[in-house]
């Protein structure tokens, strides 16, 4: 199993790149309105503390499967984002 450090580093990283992704999106396009990307930003970062506070949790019966659950939601909460800055 990989370190708890590990995972939130992973978190962290996914989704500030996600987050660098539509401020670069934005540079690009500056006459276009940033509502769309504001919104994508918004739902990294409550995806973010969702995460993490899932991490934290201690009286977990089977950890292992606990956080194999959390890197798949991170999986596809990146996924998602992904698609939702590709559409823009």
């Amino acid at each position: 199993m990989a370190s708890i450090k590990n995972l939130k580093k992973d978190i962290n990283y996914v989704l500030g790149d996600i987050i660098e992704e539509c401020y670069t999106w934005e540079l690009l396009n500056p006459k276009t309105d940033s509502k769309a990307t504001d919104a994508i930003i918004d739902e990294a970062i409550l995806a973010f503390d969702s995460l993490v506070e899932k991490i934290n949790i201690k009286n977990v019966e089977n950890k292992k499967a606990h956080f194999k659950n959390i890197t798949l939601e991170l999986e596809e909460i990146a996924n998602s984002l992904l698609e939702k800055i590709n559409k823009l």
